[in-house]
């Protein structure tokens, strides 16, 4: 059915969002999305554009916000951008400057120029923020009159405390709206978050909450869109798309109830309503959860980290195993299967079945798949340190020389072909040090560093459901290194399901021995398992970045010193 236009609600106002995916830096490329994003609301007879936080420089710029010459190059795009910003409105997020003071701003941009600016008041300095670094706060809320509306303007971090704008503007703003500008990271679990808190200042002050996220990978982070508008009983008016880049529409009424005396002032921005509006079309978005949600956060991750970094194509090592496997699914849905390449790499203690199931995976995928025995480079090794390890007994050394060889030969295709080398290990792995350093650990982007062993099988399970390419026998087959005979990973660690409860304790809520020994768990195992983590700091501060998937990730979110003699 066809829909015909109609006149706008007298008073009432089109809000759009601009879920974009931009990229750090990009000052022209950003500042075209925005633009684009602007023409498409105009389209769509919209009176106002709201961006994510920082969508002009990306999020996070970290110390390029030190060069003066960014920021000043910033500010001219802000500039170039307001200029088309004439018949619909326009709030961009971007890096104001006075003096020597920097600030996480709103520009306000109307008529062809910007009208004003806001700073965000909170600025979080915790997990993977580090705001303080970089701005000072700003002193003082901001009231835009769109129409009949209030619209009271705020930044990521102001909304999610009670201490911040949010209470002014609903208490003396007499706002209508509140409009939040945001760069929230994902981590499993986080949109069912923001939903509450923006259900909560919605119902509290009897306003609508219009919320626009940034969507996109940056290095570990990934950001998963969920844009919302939200009206003032909490429901759910509008959703953005889940993990991809959207444009969201919303009509908000004209207000009807009564402004305060003394409601503090506001910047009046003009608008020139169409004569004419398309009538939205409805349209259904539900929120991912569960595996689901993480799965696609892994391959927007991986893939934004490919395309932003300038590779086209990936190598990883094909071991037969349950990780190795969700990681050549991953790459093959972020990059497409002909860009990815498995090799399997064999030595004497690789089972038949491993390499059966490396190759059955790869036929699934309809990856490159070549294999590159290591036996006789293993053999070599061994006979150029046969003086050095005369009359020792043989132990992890030899092991992890097979590590380290296959690490080299993988290192090797990469650099020759420009292939981005993917390692493959896990977050329960690289928690505890079971890996090796220069060996599985080596590569350029760790797909699944922040992912516990348990959800790996999970995710595995999830991604046959999308197809069935990962063969059923890797499901089966106890986890190994095959680094030797007859070798588990049970044999170093206790059992995964175990392992990785104390592990969310201990590393993901930072308990003590103590209290997670008061959840029943053995002193013992609970012991063992905090000595691993905190003696295997050093490798992980050597390994390659991966997504974020967990509310604390190694990395950017958990920061722990290399030398440390603290135990517990």
């Amino acid at each position: 059915m066809r829909h015909r236009d109609r006149r706008p609600a007298a008073g009432g106002v089109r809000i759009a969002l601009a879920q974009i995916n931009p990229t750090v830096g990009d000052l022209e490329g950003n500042a075209k999305r925005i633009l684009e994003a602007l023409h498409r609301a105009e389209g769509s007879g919209a009176d106002l554009l709201v961006t994510p936080e920082l969508a002009l420089t990306g999020y996070p710029p970290e110390d390029l916000l030190l060069k003066r010459r960014f920021v000043e190059e910033n500010l001219r795009w802000v500039r170039k951008i307001a200029r088309d910003a004439r018949r619909c409105a326009l709030i961009a997020g971007f890096v104001d400057r006075e003096g020597s003071a920097r600030f996480n701003a709103a520009a306000v941009c109307a008529q062809g120029r910007v009208l004003a600016r806001y700073h965000k008041m909170l600025l979080p300095n915790y997990g993977v923020f580090d705001e303080v670094r970089y701005f000072r706060a700003g002193t003082a809320p901001l009231v835009i009159n769109l129409g009949a509306l209030r619209l009271g303007l705020t930044i990521c971090e102001d909304i999610w405390h009670d201490h911040g704008p949010c209470p002014v503007l609903l208490r003396d703003g007499g706002v209508d709206a509140l409009v939040n500008l945001s760069a929230s990271p994902f981590h499993s679990g986080k949109g069912r978050e923001r939903l509450a808190l923006l259900r909560r200042w919605a119902r509290s002050g009897g306003v609508w909450v219009a919320y626009c996220n940034l969507v996109g990978g940056q290095d570990e982070l990934v950001f998963d869109g969920n844009s919302l508008v939200v009206s003032p009983d909490g429901a759910v008016a509008a959703r953005g798309a889940t993990f991809a880049e959207d444009l969201i529409l919303a009509d908000l009424p004209r207000p009807t109830r009564a402004r305060p005396k003394r409601a503090l002032g506001a910047v009046q921005v003009p608008i020139r309503p169409a004569a004419t509006r398309p009538v939205l079309p409805r349209r259904h978005r539900t929120a991912l959860n569960g595996e689901a949600e993480v799965y696609d956060a892994l391959v927007l991750g991986t893939g934004d980290y490919f395309r932003k970094n300038g590779f086209k194509r990936a190598v990883l090592g094909l071991s037969g195993g349950i990780d190795s496997s969700l990681t050549a699914g991953i790459a093959a849905d972020a990059l497409g299967p002909s860009n990815v390449t498995g090799v399997a790499l064999p030595s004497r203690f690789t089972s038949r079945e491993s390499i059966e199931d490396a190759e059955d995976l790869a036929r699934r995928l309809g990856i490159d798949y070549r294999v590159i025995p290591i036996e006789g480079s293993h053999a070599a090794m061994l006979e150029a340190l046969k003086v050095e390890f005369a009359r020792l007994p043989p132990s992890e050394a030899e092991e992890n020389l097979q590590a380290r060889i296959r690490g080299t030969l993988l290192m090797a295709l990469s650099n020759k072909f420009g292939w981005l080398l993917l390692t493959t290990g896990n977050k329960s792995e690289i928690s505890t040090g079971y890996c090796t350093l220069y060996g599985d650990t080596a590569g350029g982007f760790a797909v699944i560093k922040d992912i516990p062993k348990t959800l790996v099988y999970r995710l595995c399970r999830h991604r046959n459901t999308r197809g069935n390419v990962i063969p059923e026998r890797v499901f089966e087959k106890p986890p190994t290194a095959e680094l030797r005979p007859n070798q588990k990973d049970a044999d170093s660690l206790p059992p995964y399901d175990l392992l990785d409860a104390i592990l969310k304790l201990y590393v993901e809520e930072d308990r003590t021995v103590e209290e997670i020994t008061a959840k029943g768990y053995d002193v013992d195992v609970v012991r063992r398992v905090a000595s691993l983590v905190d003696r295997s700091e050093y490798k992980r501060r050597q390994a390659a970045p991966g997504v974020k998937i967990t509310p604390k990730a190694f990395g950017r979110d958990r920061r722990m010193p290399i030398t440390q003699r603290y135990r517990g």
